[in-house]
């Protein structure tokens, strides 16, 4: 028997009240924590200084786990953000085919810019091509580049097949990063979670509403990458709608 049944059948008025303002109050501190672990992407080529403000200022509002930037913008992201606990998070790599010396470079630039996380767009050409060598010590010179901040290596390009999603997995957990982050699609986030074996974590980029944040979850990603946050939240709030006050 559903509980609200039970409500319906032996609660007084008042107590039906509070228990609807009861499942009211909990929904809503489930759907903040759901926002606390999205990351609002603002990294696109089209984003200009307003959109970026008005990105930050919505995190920071619903306390979510991070924005993510290109380089030119981590400065303006951080000043944006005034050190509300809001993550920075850096986009390293170019598209990839840069030198790992290069992105030690960048993430040291990152960092001294106020980011608190960098996102390393691994060497394309050395994962195609099954060099787990090479992929493993250019994570490791980031790592240590990044000084403490957290690291996660990007397999999110359309270009990439589950396999490739493995071997750089493989070499996230062996260049000792902190996670990776692969397309919001079923077959890449099991595929890396079967690869990474627990040991480090798996997250999803390109959310574009609730039912896919919801699935995406519920196997088990830890954080979420959408371009279209503030969207995204009206699809979560009006699960609300049919709770009345």
């Amino acid at each position: 028997m559903r509980m609200e049944t039970i409500a319906g059948d032996f609660l007084t008025p008042e107590e039906k009240a509070e228990f609807t303002e009861f499942k009211r109050t909990r929904k809503e501190a489930e759907i903040l924590l759901t926002l606390k672990k999205l990351i609002a992407d603002a990294s696109r080529r089209e984003t200009d200084r307003a959109f970026l403000k008005k990105t930050c200022e919505f995190a920071k509002k619903y306390s979510m786990g991070g924005v993510l930037v290109s380089p030119v913008n981590a400065s303006a992201a951080a000043k944006f953000l005034g050190g509300c606990g809001v993550r920075v998070i850096c986009i390293v790599g170019g598209n990839g085919e840069t030198l790992p010396a290069v992105k030690k470079y960048e993430t040291k630039r990152a960092v001294g810019a106020g980011a608190g996380e960098i996102r390393l767009i691994p060497c394309y050409s050395a994962l195609y091509g099954g060099n787990l060598s090479y992929l493993r010590r250019e994570v490791r010179r980031v790592k240590r580049a990044a000084k403490g901040r957290t690291v996660i290596l990007s397999l999110e390009d359309h270009s990439l097949g589950e396999e490739d999603v493995a071997l750089g997995t493989k070499a996230a957990c062996e260049g000792r990063a902190d996670g990776v982050c692969v397309r919001g699609e079923t077959q890449f986030l099991l595929r890396a979670a079967e690869a990474s074996e627990g040991k480090i974590s798996v997250e999803c980029s390109g959310v574009e509403n609730a039912e896919q944040l919801r699935a995406l979850q519920s196997l088990g990603a830890m954080r979420l990458v959408s371009p279209a946050c503030a969207a995204l939240a009206d699809d979560l709030f009006a699960c609300l709608d049919g709770i009345p006050r």
